[in-house]
């Protein structure tokens, strides 16, 4: 061999020579690892935006059918859907300034006849545990007390906080308002852009997917809006034969708090009349709370189902399964737009799922299986049988 020369490379070398696609490969794994972290990071960024055009979506579900009514008498889109929205805002608005009037007086007078109230529990207490307790020794012992100068302190110190999370809610209310505003005025506009974008028999599907998801979104609102007016009757009786001052403002209360606001509507629509109650009479606020507890009980297992399964067309194991289902992955959210979101499903869904005729089954329609009627001769041995 020439001096100098470089020896052939042996099988050794050959196998520890690197692939030439291998480095593209770990790069291209490396760039689609950096894409999915990215993609993850980006996505709960924006969770609370996506939740807010999702609500706003079923929000402007819930107005089409005003906004297409006036639409159709010569209004122009956007300004009919200015004139539903403006009066739902007034109709909110005034409700609660109503409410909160109604409130502020009823705290004056519950301040003002505190010590009466301290008063019949104290001479209660002390005939009962045959105690000597004061009211002047109880509010001296409690306005030097080390817990509420504690309790002051973090009040105001979280003032900051509670304005800021009140100026939050205040501009997520308006940003699902503008984009509802959107949805429904641009209903046409954007119903056309997405099928411009598929075949036409692709068209039809969405635009049925449509229809139904309008349909069951305005039954499931008709639902809650029967299950409020229950709620608020029979609240009303309840306080008005209690003689509870503003029945009819807090029966509305309880009836719209407690059905369009999921999980926690209930008990702060209890939380109110109670507090009212209290001031009449502090076993009333008792007998409220009791009655708001087993009414919940008769809502959950017995109305609501019933009510759900007939306006938006679904079981009410369904129903139930969804909305648990909703709230375990949006929370309130998703308990609110649940069972909209799966009737539409359902609905859509039993278009395209081919259905035969059921046999004549005693099984399948719930009657008692009946085996072959026994003949002349087998009655007449069964009966010597018995006689022997």
């Amino acid at each position: 061999m020439p001096e100098g020369a470089a020896e052939p490379a042996g099988p050794g070398a050959q196998a520890a020579r690197m692939p030439a696609w291998l480095p593209r490969a770990m790069v291209l794994a490396l760039a689609l690892v950096a894409c999915f972290r990215f993609a993850t990071w980006a996505f709960d960024q924006l969770t609370g935006l996506l939740l807010n055009i999702l609500i706003a979506f079923f929000l402007a579900l819930a107005v089409e059918p005003a906004v297409d009514r006036m639409a159709a008498r010569g209004v122009r889109r956007g300004v009919a859907t200015a004139l539903v929205f403006l009066g739902i805002l007034i109709a909110v608005a005034g409700f609660f300034t109503l409410l909160g009037s109604m409130l502020a007086g009823q705290i004056v007078t519950m301040v003002d006849d505190f010590p009466k109230y301290l008063d019949q529990v104290i001479r209660w207490i002390n005939a009962t545990f045959h105690t000597e307790l004061s009211r002047v020794e109880i509010q001296d012992s409690l306005l030097h007390s080390e817990w509420l100068r504690k309790y002051v302190k973090d009040s105001a110190d979280n003032v900051l906080d509670v304005s800021a999370a009140v100026l939050g809610g205040l501009f997520q209310a308006l940003t699902v308002m503008l984009f509802a505003f959107y949805f429904a005025a641009d209903g046409p506009r954007l119903r056309r852009n997405l099928c411009s974008m598929l075949p036409p028999h692709r068209q039809a599907e969405v635009l049925r997917a449509w229809e139904i998801a309008v349909a069951k979104t305005g039954g499931y609102l008709y639902s809650r809006g029967l299950m409020a007016l229950i709620s608020g009757v029979a609240h009303y009786i309840l306080l008005e034969s209690l003689g509870v001052p503003y029945a009819p403002a807090l029966a509305v209360w309880v009836g719209l708090i407690s059905q369009f606001i999921p999980t926690i509507g209930t008990y702060m629509a209890g939380a109110l009349p109670m507090l009212i109650a209290f001031t009449v009479d502090p076993w009333y606020a008792v007998w409220v709370f009791g009655f708001v507890v087993v009414y919940q009980q008769f809502e959950n297992y017995l109305l609501q189902p019933r009510i759900t399964a007939r306006t938006v067309d679904i079981h009410p194991a369904v129903a139930f399964g969804s909305v648990i289902a909703g709230t375990a992955l949006l929370g309130a959210v998703g308990a609110l737009i649940a069972i909209p979101a799966t009737a539409t499903l359902q609905a859509f869904l039993g278009a395209y799922i081919k259905r035969y005729d059921v046999t004549d089954d005693p099984r399948v329609h719930g009657r008692p299986r009946r085996g072959p009627r026994p003949s002349a001769l087998a009655r007449a041995r069964g009966a010597l049988v018995r006689r022997g």
